[in-house]
């Protein structure tokens, strides 16, 4: 009996091995199947068949921008797509073949830095993208390593993605990336963490030796975004023990925080100044920026990033339910972190908002370089699609306490809609009817990322306002102010599409609280082309246009968008997803990958924070009606900024407008891009409507991962909005407390 027992786990424990080697060849197998060309062949094998990138993404149910993408080697296919892009490549090149006529690719033209003073410089290859921390490292990289003495003995090597075009695109001067955290150990040791996984030693004890050392052997920094743009600058980030090891604060005294910098007389301002080196204005603060004079055309500046300083504000780049989690975080995974930031977006250059700031003059350079046909020399010259000087301001558009309004207005007058732009996001709610009360749910949903959907395809003005007098004409091609009764406007009764919309049951399109205009006043150009568009007639009293226009977001747009496209896609959140499945993916995004949820709340910072920015007021620094020093910048455009807002908010009733008529459904508040509709279950999909096949309501909400697109924030009772109001009173908006994830919503 024990002969037949001991035969048969024998049996089982050989048929399982089996089982288990069957499933690890199919499994190399199928890698083996998924090995991709690399992306140049990628285009060659497309365009040799003649096809469209269109036709590639329709058959595999992808993006067309996702297969540029892949062809460019910026992103690779994810299962299932990877297998059936091989196979399509595969044959391809069995017709197809390369051939060994094809020559090098012509090298790009030269570009001029910022600060042009020779001729231009020799062309460098673009950066490769970081390798996000969840997925598989492949192989080594295989261009130049910094020295051995740098290196830490047993650390790891950076990595690159797997195709050979990808490695080849690595820029040699900034082989270990666009930033290093530096960390020190318990016997003093300095150490970089660069992305990928390398670990450098640093032999430097002070921080000028370290900035020189960045400049001499780290090899830190990002190549630019655009031709014509320039190189980013090495980012240190500097932990709590390297604090200490360069002898500076754990933390600044709190005048030195109200300063945001050292005194001028702190033993570290004093080795840099002995070093030769300089800093800016800005001084030794949170992040400084520390240089030596160039050579010819290439910088030599070095920023740090003071972490334990409060440099990454935690709203932004952390989460607020855990305010230390940056400065416990590991340097190895912190160093990922930004470094995909970097990669996606931009090398950090500050607050999320300054950041975004940055990334649209890095995607629009001022200037560019210009061959002068009677010397042969390089100039700057400027570029037409962007904004290349600071011009005279507008007194509606400008805040308060600008200077250009000094002795225009008492102290505390409030200006009027006739006396200022107004173009703000929604903030606005109503009672619900006997009829509404009968749901037992309210549920709320979010526009992602809705101030950059609203940027796309926009047309903005890149130069100083004319003024035009005498009723002039309206002209939807002109961005600017216009100053038009809309009072007349009545939308109680609007057809859509062949149906009556009960307009009263819908905020105005032309005011933030969504109350009806009482007379003249001044709306940006999207605002007034909505109310042509409603089939009303408009007649400016006068106006403040921009005759030079362009759709100077655009790029900045598609640069956000796929960075968090990208993101969503690492945490499980595709573009393919639908109804409950995404509704699902979303709910668990989160506890899919911690560190990619860092990285969507930075993006979301990023496109968020770059537009309020474009009018950025004054922090207190001076005082009332004088200079302060966010207007020496070029980009403080508010013209810009209101054009974003109108275009979001007109667009979001343009939505409303079409949902009401596909469904008879009203929302009950609406707060920035969050909305609020009665419903029958607590789920979006018991509310938003559909067509009789399925498919959301052209022109509606429509859920999904995509800018512009709707996700679930939250779900109430109708009980519990009704003992809201009871307590507080009718002046508050339910749609900002309605939230599942506190982190949602925000003006995303």
């Amino acid at each position: 009996m024990s002969d037949r027992v001991g035969c048969l786990l024998e049996v089982t424990s050989v048929s399982t091995e089996n089982e288990l080697f069957s499933a690890v060849d199919a499994l190399l197998e199928q890698v083996a199947q998924d090995d991709l060309p690399d992306p140049a062949e990628r285009k060659r094998l497309r365009e040799a068949a003649g096809l469209s990138q269109a036709q590639i993404a329709t058959v595999l149910g992808a993006r067309r921008e996702a297969v540029g993408n892949w062809e460019i080697g910026k992103t690779e296919p994810r299962p299932p797509k990877r297998a059936a892009y091989a196979r399509l490549l595969e044959g391809l090149a069995a017709r197809y073949p390369a051939t060994a006529a094809a020559g090098p690719a012509p090298a790009p033209a030269p570009v001029v830095p910022e600060a042009f003073t020779g001729p231009a410089p020799e062309p460098v290859p673009a950066p490769a993208a970081a390798v996000p921390p969840s997925r598989p490292k492949t192989e080594a990289s295989s261009t130049t390593r910094p020295s051995a003495t740098s290196r830490r003995p047993g650390a790891k090597k950076a990595v690159a993605k797997k195709t050979t075009a990808a490695a080849g695109a690595v820029d040699p001067r900034f082989e270990n990336g666009p930033l290093a955290v530096i960390d020190a150990d318990a016997d003093g040791q300095v150490s970089a963490y660069c992305v990928g996984g390398l670990v450098l030693d640093v032999p430097a004890k002070t921080i000028p030796a370290l900035v020189d050392w960045t400049l001499a052997e780290g090899r830190l920094g990002q190549a630019r975004l655009h031709r014509n743009g320039r190189d980013a600058d090495p980012i240190l980030v500097l932990t709590s023990s390297a604090l200490e090891r360069f002898g500076l604060p754990a933390a600044l005294s709190e005048e030195e925080r109200n300063a945001s910098r050292l005194p001028a007389g702190h033993k570290v301002v004093k080795q840099i100044e002995r070093a030769g080196l300089q800093m800016t204005q800005r001084g030794f603060g949170p992040w400084a920026r520390i240089f030596r004079d160039p050579e010819g055309s290439r910088r030599r500046c070095v920023q740090l990033c003071v972490l334990p300083w409060n440099a990454l504000d935690v709203r932004e780049w952390g989460r607020k339910d855990d305010p230390q989690l940056l400065v416990t975080m590991h340097p190895a995974d912190l160093v990922q972190y930004l470094g995909l930031y970097a990669a996606r977006v931009m090398t950090p250059r500050g607050s999320t908002a300054t950041t975004g700031l940055e990334l649209m003059t890095a995607l629009r350079p001022p200037t560019r370089a210009e061959k002068d046909e009677a010397t042969g020399e390089f100039k700057p010259a400027f570029n037409d699609d962007a904004i290349t000087a600071r011009y005279e301001v507008v007194e509606c558009e400008v805040p308060d306490e600008h200077p250009v309004l000094k002795g225009k207005f008492a102290r505390h007058h409030l200006r009027t809609p006739a006396e200022m732009l107004m173009e703000e996001p929604y903030d606005w709610c109503r009672p619900l009817t006997d009829e509404e009360c009968a749901n037992p749910y309210l549920v709320c949903v979010d526009i992602n990322m809705s101030f950059a959907a609203a940027a796309n395809s926009l047309t903005v003005g890149l130069n100083g306002p004319t003024r035009l007098t005498g009723n002039p004409k309206f002209d939807p091609a002109l961005p600017g102010s216009w100053l038009v009764d809309l009072s007349h406007v009545d939308l109680s009764r609007v057809r859509i599409n062949g149906r009556t919309v009960d307009g009263t049951r819908l905020p105005s399109p032309f005011t933030p609280k969504g109350d009806r205009p009482e007379g003249p006043a001044w709306y940006a150009t999207p605002t007034v082309a909505y109310a042509v568009e409603l089939g009303f007639d408009v007649a400016p009293i006068e106006a403040y246009v921009r005759t030079q226009t362009s759709r100077y977001l655009d790029a900045w747009y598609k640069r956000l968008r796929d960075a968090y496209v990208d993101t969503m896609a690492d945490m499980g959140v595709t573009t393919d997803l639908q109804g409950e499945e995404f509704l699902e993916a979303m709910a668990r995004r989160k506890q899919v990958d911690p560190t990619m949820a860092l990285l969507e709340t930075a993006i979301k910072a990023t496109a968020k924070g770059a537009i309020g920015k474009l009018r950025q007021r004054s922090r207190g620094q001076v005082p009332y009606y004088e200079p302060y020093p966010a207007l020496e910048r070029w980009t403080w455009r508010p013209d810009i900024r209101a054009a974003v807002l109108a275009a979001q908010r007109t667009g979001l009733h343009r939505k409303l407008l079409k949902t009401a008529a596909a469904a008879g459904l009203y929302p009950v508040a609406i707060g920035t891009d969050a909305i609020v509709y009665p419903s029958p279950g607590p789920s979006p999909l018991d509310v938003l409507p559909t067509t009789p096949e399925g498919k959301p309501v052209p022109g509606g909400f429509r859920l999904g991962v995509s800018p512009g697109m709707v996700k679930h924030q939250g779900t109430q009772t109708v009980l519990w909005a009704e003992q809201q109001f009871e307590e507080r009173g009718s002046v508050f908006n339910i749609a900002n407390l309605i939230k599942t994830d506190q982190s949602a919503g925000e003006g995303e």
